[in-house]
C-alpha cells in the first residue's frame, strides 16, 4: 500500500465511495444529500488542511484520510481527522494502516494531540480509535439519528502525540 498526498484526478476516485459512506448515514454527521462540490469542500479544503489518499498494488484509491487544525490560535496544535475506506477495499486493514500514518504524520507535523469531535457511537471504528489510544472523553447523548439505531450518541475521543 502507498500513503501519498492527494493530487489532482483523486477527488473524482474518492467521490463516488465518500458519496456511498455519507449516504448510508451510519458513521458521519454530514447530510446524506451533500453534493459533490460541498462534499470536495468539506473533505479538501481548508486551512492547514492535509489530505491523504491511500493506494493498493494496482493504483486503486482504497482509502482517504485529512489531517487539519481542530481549533485556531494558541490552540492550533491539536488536530482533527477524518477517515474513511472504500467499503469494497473494507477489512484488509486499511483503516489501521492509514490511521497510523496519520497519527505519525500529524506528530511529524507539529501536532501535540488529536481530538475526533462527532464519531458515532455505533461506528466499529471506535474500537480502532481506542486500540491506538484515543479515549472517550464524553458522550453527546441522542445527538445522532443513526439510521438502523435511531437515536445514539456522539464520542468526543482525544489522543496525545
Amino acid at each position: 500500500m502507498k500513503i501519498r498526498d492527494i493530487r489532482d484526478g483523486d477527488w473524482e476516485r474518492i467521490w463516488p465511495f465518500w458519496r456511498r459512506i455519507v449516504r448510508e448515514g451510519e458513521t458521519y454527521a454530514w447530510d446524506p444529500d451533500t453534493s459533490e462540490p460541498e462534499a470536495r469542500a468539506l473533505w479538501t479544503e481548508g486551512a492547514g488542511k492535509r489530505v491523504l489518499v491511500m493506494e493498493d498494488d494496482a493504483g486503486t484509491v482504497v482509502a482517504t484520510a485529512y489531517v487539519k487544525p481542530n481549533y485556531g490560535g494558541p490552540a492550533r496544535d491539536t488536530a482533527n481527522a477524518g477517515f474513511m475506506v472504500d467499503p469494497d477495499h473494507g477489512g484488509h486493514g486499511h483503516g489501521r494502516a492509514l490511521a497510523e500514518h496519520v497519527l505519525t504524520v500529524a506528530e511529524q507535523d507539529g501536532y501535540r494531540a488529536m481530538v475526533f469531535n462527532a464519531v458515532v457511537e455505533t461506528n466499529p471504528a471506535v474500537r480502532l480509535w481506542t486500540s491506538l489510544g484515543f479515549t472517550i472523553l464524553g458522550t453527546v447523548p441522542e445527538a445522532y439519528d443513526h439510521p438502523r439505531h435511531g437515536r445514539v450518541g456522539l464520542h468526543i475521543m482525544h489522543r496525545a502525540l
